[in-house]
C-alpha cells in the first residue's frame, strides 16, 4: 500500500486483499482494491480557476448542482407528487451551502431552466436561494417526459461554468421516457457522460428502473425509489448533502499489467456493485509488439488503463480486480498488477497519482496455499451473485417463468443470508416467503406489491462490506 497526500485533497490509501498464490498452470489472478479517502480540505479538486478569488473563499465556486424536477402531467396524480416534488427541490435549495453555483430544470417532453432562468448557473446566498424557492410555488405539471432533454439543459448549464470541478445532477421523475425514443436517450447519455454526476429518483411506481439505473451508472450516481412523496424531502436533503461533502473530482482507478496480461473486469463492490470494465480509457504508451495487440481486453497494445471512480468526499469503496497472467513455472513470482489512484492530467501536466497498491501472483505446488480464496474475494463475488439473481429473478417473474424466478430468488436469499445482508434479505421477505434461509428454500408471496417489487430491484445492488 502507498498513500500520497496533496494540498486541499482527501488523503487517499489503498489495500490491496488478495490470495497471491496460484496452483502450477493457474493464469487468474483476483483481488479486492479497498480505496478510502479522509481528511480532505473543501477545495473542491481541481481546477479551481476563477473561484480562488470568490466572495465566498477559495472554495466558494467549486461545485454545482443542477435540479432536474419532473414537470409532466403524471405529476399530478395525485396531487401529492408536485407538492412532495416542489417541497424536495426546496430541501435541496436549501442545503446548497453558500457559494456553491446551482439551477432548477423542469423537465417535461423539453427543458426549461427556471431558475435563476437566463441560462447560467446562480450563486447560492439567502437571497438566491429564497427566489429560487420562489419560482418552485410557480411549478405546474403538464406535458410529456423526455429525459434525455432534461440531461442536455444540465450540461448546458454546467458548461456555462467551466472552471468548476465538482458538478452534480438530481433528476427525479415518475414515469417512463415515453416522449423520446431509447436511441435518442443513450446517445444523450452518451454525450454528457464523464460531465457531471447524477442521482436519479423515481417517485411512485410507474417509472422504469431499468432506464434511472441506465443514466445513474453512466454519471457515476446512485438510482433509488421513493414510493411515496412525503420522503422526497429528506432524500433530496440527502443526495445533496452528500454532494455538498464532495472534496476531489474525476478521480481514475489506473491500472498497469505485465506484457500478455489481460484485465477480464473492474467492478466497484461496495458500497454498491457497478461494473466499470466497458469504461476503460487507455492511459499509457502503445506497446506496439503484435502479441500486445488484444491485451488488457483488446487495448490495442496498451498496458495502463483507467477506470473512472467520478468525485470523493470521506469515504471508503470496493473494487474486484480480476487479472489474467501468462502461465508460469512453481516457484516463479510476478507483478500481475499495479493499481493507483489518479487525478487525469490539465493543460499537458501529468497525471496526480494519490496512491497505489500492488497486485502479485505467486506459483506453488502447495495444495494448501493454491486453493485458499480470499474472505474478501468471496464475499463480494457473492454479493455480485446476489445481484444479479435479483435481477433475474424478478425479470423471470414479470416473463411468467415461476420455476426460474423461485430458484434465482431462493439463490438470493441464501446468499444475503450467508453473508449478513440484511437490508437486501429484508427486501427479499417482502416478495418472498423465505422457508429455509441457508438453503435458500423460498415461495413466492401473493399479492405482492409494485412498490416492494421495485424497491427490491432498485436497491439489488447494494451491498455489505466484509465483516472485520
Amino acid at each position: 500500500m502507498a498513500t500520497l497526500a496533496k494540498p486541499n485533497l482527501p488523503r487517499f490509501d489503498v489495500e490491496i486483499f488478495q490470495n497471491e498464490f496460484l496452483a502450477d498452470g493457474a493464469r487468474e489472478v483476483n483481488a479486492i482494491v479497498t480505496v478510502t479517502a479522509t481528511g480532505g480540505g473543501t477545495s473542491g479538486g481541481r481546477p479551481l480557476g476563477v473561484a480562488d478569488a470568490g466572495p465566498f473563499g477559495a472554495d466558494a465556486q467549486s461545485a454545482a448542482v443542477v435540479i432536474m424536477v419532473d414537470c409532466s402531467g403524471s405529476m399530478d396524480y395525485p396531487a401529492s407528487k408536485m407538492r412532495g416534488a416542489r417541497e424536495a427541490t426546496a430541501a435541496a435549495i436549501d442545503t446548497v451551502r453558500d457559494g456553491v453555483a446551482f439551477a432548477v430544470v423542469a423537465g417535461t417532453h423539453e427543458a426549461r431552466d427556471v431558475f435563476p432562468g437566463d441560462g447560467t448557473l446562480a450563486i447560492a446566498s439567502p437571497d438566491t436561494r429564497s427566489r429560487a424557492k420562489e419560482t418552485l410555488r410557480r411549478l405546474t405539471a403538464a406535458g410529456g417526459t423526455a429525459m434525455g432533454t432534461w440531461l442536455t439543459k444540465a450540461d448546458q448549464l454546467f458548461l456555462t461554468r467551466r472552471d468548476i470541478a465538482i458538478r452534480h445532477a438530481i433528476l427525479l421523475t415518475d414515469g417512463n421516457n415515453e416522449h423520446q425514443s431509447a436511441a435518442d436517450l443513450d446517445r444523450t447519455i452518451e454525450q454528457v457522460t464523464g460531465h457531471f454526476t447524477a442521482d436519479c429518483r423515481g417517485v411512485g411506481t410507474d417509472w422504469r428502473v431499468d432506464e434511472l439505473r441506465k443514466i445513474s451508472s453512466a454519471l457515476l450516481g446512485t438510482v433509488d425509489i421513493v414510493a411515496e412523496p412525503a420522503g422526497l424531502a429528506d432524500d433530496f436533503r440527502s443526495m445533496t448533502a452528500g454532494a455538498m461533502n464532495k472534496q476531489v473530482a474525476d478521480v481514475a482507478l489506473r491500472i498497469w499489467t505485465p506484457a500478455n496480461a489481460v484485465v477480464r473486469f473492474v467492478k466497484q463492490v461496495a458500497p454498491s456493485v457497478e461494473d466499470l470494465t466497458g469504461r476503460r480509457t487507455e492511459a499509457g504508451p502503445r506497446e506496439g509488439a503484435a502479441a500486445q495487440s488484444a491485451s488488457n481486453g483488446g487495448g490495442g497494445g496498451r498496458r495502463v488503463g483507467d477506470y473512472p471512480t467520478g468525485s470523493w468526499g470521506d469515504e471508503s469503496r470496493d473494487y474486484h480486480v480480476c487479472v489474467e497472467v501468462p502461465a508460469a513455472a512453481v516457484g516463479d513470482e510476478m507483478l500481475a498488477a499495479r493499481v493507483s489512484l489518479v487525478l487525469p492530467p490539465q493543460a499537458g501536466a501529468t497525471a496526480e497519482v494519490l496512491s497505489q497498491g500492488l497486485v502479485k501472483a505467486v506459483w506453488t505446488d502447495d495444495l494448501a496455499s493454491s486453493t485458499r480464496i480470499s474472505p474478501q474475494v468471496a464475499h463480494y463475488t457473492g454479493q455480485a451473485e446476489l445481484a444479479s439473481s435479483i435481477q433475474e429473478g424478478l425479470e423471470a417473474h414479470r416473463a411468467g417463468d415461476v420455476d426460474r424466478a423461485t430458484a434465482k430468488l431462493g439463490a438470493a436469499v441464501r446468499i444475503a443470508h450467508a453473508t449478513g445482508n440484511e437490508g437486501t434479505f429484508k427486501l427479499l421477505q417482502k416478495v418472498v416467503d423465505v422457508v429455509d434461509p441457508k438453503e435458500g428454500t423460498v415461495r413466492f408471496r401473493k399479492n405482492v406489491s409494485e412498490a416492494d417489487s421495485m424497491t427490491l430491484e432498485t436497491r439489488s445492488t447494494k451491498t455489505v462490506r466484509v465483516k472485520k
